[in-house]
């Protein structure tokens, strides 16, 4: 690997020769594959948490996170289309001693609102939704829109229905002050921990991008800091090694906007670094030729103050009338509606589990959330462009309400509203190639969930004797080939 002289001659700098040697040689080996099992959605699905099939051991900061001994055709995995697993790398999977940590710091017992601000793909998204505790809500937000559709797609496929995916940027969120009890801040970096990974990454770098890296993430926290409670935790992460945008941002947090760095408790085998400049702040530096996979950061702090609790909680904290951001609503009476009549209400009812939901209608579509955290989704949609919110239950096709594909996939689905049709893998890797669905005879007229070793896919329709492919066509396998994988199960 041929790596920018400049950078070499830093980290010579900072951490010495010989670990700079041992370090290169790190980055010079093969990339590691990890993934992380979605617990909820398997359980849900009558599947214990399986040691996956394609496994070699398990990644020892993360209960659900597995290396692979090599990396699969994951596109014709129908199980990562279901939301079965992510694929992640395992470094950032300390995300879990982050939150473990800061859960013994507060003692966590109620419900949390969470902020991920820069999301997309989704790794730690999907993570943080599967760590908080039950009955909070999370907020997955991405500034750049292409990649806030990833975002979506993929927190739809993770099913909780208690998130809600936002695009926008740190500034947008100032009117909501003191909302979130934790915000994961994993800030847009130098890469260098994905040297290995992308040859882009060492094409990109230079000492002047670190400075405009460095720079770039002190506004990002100090935009984000007023939606912080008082006494609320920052996880602070990138994917890079120097101390201009690690260790030296990590204190510039803490003296400049006032902040105690909590510590993570961590194993000494697990081959984590601590501070590299040498002034024992308690951060976490993953680095190839010491620990197995790519490189990674990453601190916890916790803001100075208390925040003042009333009878109604975190509501309190809700801003009195923030400005307008998003997308209004659109009212064209030619396109849908915006009212659900009682009879349509009592038939999507039916296609959740609960009743305690708050319903959502714009334009075509209709979604539910909580309704706990109604208030807070509104006071979230005053203020930046939503994409994805709770549970998308149905659209307005015509004069029928259609169940929407994120419906099937989420884990508050009724399942039993609906006729179910297992597919083979052949069967299920043609669907999601929105290729043409012939099911069984049997089957009957109308809304069908397809499901592969139980696992929802989404949804067709069964009219005579064919049935038509409601797979999104935006999410479609676009390959002309199929490679055959299965990564949980033989």
């Amino acid at each position: 690997m041929d790596l920018p002289k400049a950078f070499t001659e830093y980290m010579a700098h900072l951490i010495g020769e010989e670990a700079c040697r041992r370090l290169e040689q790190g980055l010079a080996d093969e990339p590691q594959v990890s993934i992380r099992l979605n617990r909820r959605k398997l359980a849900g699905c009558g599947h214990e948490c399986p040691v996956p099939q394609s496994a070699d051991v398990a990644v020892p900061w993360c209960r659900t996170g597995y290396y692979l001994k090599d990396r699969p055709a994951f596109t014709f995995d129908p199980l990562l289309h279901a939301g079965a697993y992510y694929v992640q790398e395992a470094g950032s999977m300390f995300l879990e001693q982050a939150f473990a940590a800061l859960s013994a710091d507060a003692g966590f017992q109620e419900p949390l609102m969470a902020l991920d601000l820069c999301a997309a793909p989704g790794g730690k998204s999907t993570h943080l939704r599967s760590l908080l505790p039950e009955g909070s809500f999370l907020v997955s937000n991405e500034p750049m829109r292409p990649r806030a559709q990833v975002l979506s797609e993929n927190m739809m496929k993770w099913g909780d229905p208690a998130c809600m995916v936002t695009n926008g940027y740190p500034a947008d969120f100032s009117a909501l002050e003191h909302l979130f009890d934790v915000v994961v801040t994993d800030v847009p970096c130098s890469g260098e921990g994905m040297f290995r990974k992308d040859e882009g990454a060492i094409a990109d770098w230079s000492p002047e991008n670190v400075e405009l890296c460095w720079k770039r993430q002190r506004s990002i926290i100090a935009d984000i800091w007023p939606a912080l409670k008082p006494g609320g935790y920052l996880i602070y992460s990138t994917c890079t090694f120097n101390a201009l945008e690690d260790e030296d941002n990590v204190a510039w947090i803490a003296r400049e906007l006032g902040a105690d760095l909590i510590p993570v408790p961590c194993a000494e085998e697990w081959g984590i670094q601590g501070d590299l400049t040498g002034s024992n702040l308690p951060v976490y530096h993953f680095l190839p030729g010491w620990t197995r996979g790519e490189g990674f950061f990453l601190a916890v702090l916790r803001k100075h103050g208390q925040c003042e609790e009333a009878e109604d909680g975190w509501r309190a904290c809700l801003p009195r009338k923030a400005a307008k951001k998003g997308k209004p609503d659109k009212k064209d009476k030619n396109k849908g509606r915006n009212e659900i009549s009682a009879s349509e209400l009592i038939t999507l009812s039916g296609w959740l589990s609960g009743s305690d939901w708050e319903w959502l209608a714009e334009d075509t579509q209709i979604s539910a959330v909580p309704k706990e955290w109604a208030d807070a989704c509104r006071a979230v949609k005053e203020c930046l462009t939503v994409m994805h919110c709770g549970v998308p239950v149905a659209e307005l096709k015509g004069r029928d309400w259609v169940p929407r594909h994120g419906l099937a996939l989420n884990r508050a689905c009724c399942r039993d509203s609906f006729p179910q049709v297992e597919l083979s893998y052949e069967q299920a890797v043609a669907y999601l190639r929105k290729e043409a669905l012939v099911l069984p005879a049997d089957t009957p007229k109308g809304f069908v969930m397809l499901t592969y070793r139980n696992f929802p896919l989404g949804f067709a329709k069964q009219i005579g004797n064919r049935a038509n492919n409601l797979y999104p066509d935006a999410w479609r396998i676009r390959s002309g080939y199929v490679t055959p994988c299965s990564v949980l199960f033989p």
